[in-house]
């Protein structure tokens, strides 16, 4: 396994896991959004995203950025993570977490965060050995232009 940035030449496989991703949450996204989400990925953009490839083949992306918060001036928030279904229970989802982490530390991130689904069991029990659960409850509001 060999995890790296995203490069040009993993656009098609990349776009088979963004789409599994979304799937997987329910959040239908346009064609344009993908060519423009790739694009700003590549033009790291505010964001950036790794990749885990398994005999020459990306099989997992890792969507990340960083931003200061009130109490830090530097956090990492991993806010995609999806691996082929084909290749899961192999450590292609803990390599990538893992190596966001080194990322986040060489960057002078004081911590790595992310969100899933409570209804998520299987990534939970990964998440779970990996960091810890702080309990927090998350809400959104749409902000929409009504």
């Amino acid at each position: 396994m060999h995890i790296a940035p995203l490069r040009p030449e993993d656009r098609a496989r990349w776009e088979v896991l963004a789409r599994g991703y979304k799937a997987f949450y329910e959040t239908p996204t346009s064609d344009a959004q993908y060519e423009l989400t790739w694009e700003r990925l590549l033009a790291h953009d505010g964001i950036a995203g790794l990749g885990a490839t398994l005999d020459g083949r990306l099989v997992g992306i890792a969507h990340y950025l960083f931003h200061t918060t009130i109490w830090a001036p530097k956090t990492c928030y991993l806010q995609d993570l999806y691996t082929d279904a084909d290749v899961r229970g192999r450590g292609i989802a803990r390599a990538l977490i893992e190596a966001l982490a080194r990322e986040a530390r060489d960057q002078g991130a004081q911590r790595l965060y992310w969100h899933t689904r409570s209804s998520n069991t299987v990534a939970r029990a990964l998440y779970d050995k990996v960091a810890a659960h702080t309990g927090f409850i998350r809400y959104e509001r749409p902000l929409d232009a009504a």
